[in-house]
């Protein structure tokens, strides 16, 4: 979304983009979270509780790292470097594994949800839990319980960190993983997890980490 056909950032439209995020980011907190919140609640179909299961952070980082050690091996052993020290060679890693799908993939997610945690710890927003049994909604900065780690969705930026990165590889299939991104993202609030805006926060993260990690990885 940021990343022009040249491998530049779009810096203009991402400094645009973080405007209008924050704005969101406050007017939700002040204003439309609870109500669109409790509207979503009125999707919480059973199915949405699978997606949250099988597109969590953790299993987009064990397949892909898992596909990630297996393209490598495989390219090792094609090349005749069998020798121990030639497998776990950083250098070699590198080398071989910058520019591959699998590997892209892997750091788009691994990196979005380095910066999401830190994010959810410094902000240690209430999930909405608080509010649906006690009413209460709030913010316990510095925790690290997942009672106040709700902002931002750690299921939304991994979803469109490795989707958005699926899509700029592979740009014929970039409108259905865009879709299922969008699709993981609000199934997050449907099934009570996250705020409007704390699913806003991790698909802005997630899509910008895809961007950043594809260029640096072209260049």
């Amino acid at each position: 979304m940021f990343l022009s056909t040249q491998n530049k950032i779009r810096w203009r439209l991402l400094c645009f983009a973080c405007v209008v995020v924050l704005a969101l980011i406050f007017a939700g907190i002040y204003w439309f979270d609870e109500p669109l919140f409790m509207w979503f609640r009125n999707f919480n179909y059973s199915i949405f509780k699978y997606v949250g299961d099988l597109f969590d952070a953790a299993n987009w980082l064990l397949v892909f790292g898992g596909l990630t050690v297996f393209v490598y091996m495989k390219k090792v052993i094609k090349a005749g470097n069998v020798k121990f020290n030639k497998w776990f060679n950083i250098k070699n890693f590198l080398l071989n594994m910058k520019t591959t799908n699998v590997f892209l993939i892997f750091c788009a997610v691994l990196s979005a949800s380095v910066i999401g945690e830190f994010f959810k710890v410094c902000i240690g927003r209430y999930r909405p839990v608080f509010y649906e049994a006690l009413g209460i909604t709030g913010f316990n900065p510095f925790s690290v319980d997942w009672a106040f780690n709700s902002m931002p969705s750690g299921h939304t930026l991994a979803a469109f960190a490795g989707l958005v990165m699926v899509g700029m590889l592979k740009p014929k299939y970039k409108w259905l993983t865009w879709t299922c991104a969008i699709i993981i993202g609000l199934s997050r609030i449907a099934v009570g997890a996250h705020w409007p805006t704390d699913v806003i926060f991790g698909a802005f993260i997630g899509m910008v980490t895809a961007d950043f990690v594809l260029s640096y990885a072209r260049k």
